[in-house]
């Protein structure tokens, strides 16, 4: 049995981490957003947001985590593994803030990929900021034009998931996946 690899992508404040949660509490196999750790880890370090400190070290950190992460659901007995961002986000945050990547980062998108792929568009009702999403509702806004564009280069048909509560849109992705 070949496992299902299901990219869930979107900006910052999209609802990502709470469909995975609740996949995970259905009994899903699901990668977590990794980017969180990385932040909080510097944070303790006393560096205040990482990614706007040294993007690219962070970003090769990330790649790593995320290709680990790609790896591990191979390894899964279940025939769908869900991941909280796909390794494309690395690449699209990094244009973005239009800072040069080396080719290492195309070439595992190109190498590592997802059968299929949801993205969450911004939604101001359920916005907010926190500790480690700096972001505003205009910046997660703008990033998820990079998302789509970075997924569509890479030939990704995205399904958008409409706005609807949290099981609402698990049952979506289910009944698409």
């Amino acid at each position: 049995m070949k496992t299902k690899k299901i990219a869930i992508t979107g900006g910052p404040a999209t609802g990502k981490s709470s469909i995975v949660e609740h996949l995970i509490g259905k009994g899903f196999d699901c990668m977590k957003e990794v980017s969180r750790a990385l932040t909080l880890k510097a944070q303790k370090e006393g560096v205040d947001q990482l990614f706007l400190k040294d993007p690219l070290w962070f970003s090769e950190q990330l790649l790593e985590l995320r290709v680990k992460q790609f790896n591990k659901a191979h390894q899964s007995l279940s025939n769908l593994v869900f991941f909280d961002r796909g390794l494309i986000d690395i690449v699209a945050y990094l244009d973005y803030i239009n800072c040069e990547y080396l080719n290492k980062f195309k070439l595992e998108c190109k190498k590592n990929r997802y059968d299929k792929v949801f993205i969450l568009n911004p939604w101001k009702a359920i916005y907010t900021q926190d500790n480690e999403r700096y972001e505003t509702f205009k910046q997660s806004t703008e990033i998820h034009k990079f998302l789509v564009k970075w997924y569509n280069y890479f030939d990704y048909k995205l399904i958008e998931v409409p706005q609807l509560s949290v099981e609402e849109r698990v049952a979506f992705i289910l009944e698409n996946s």
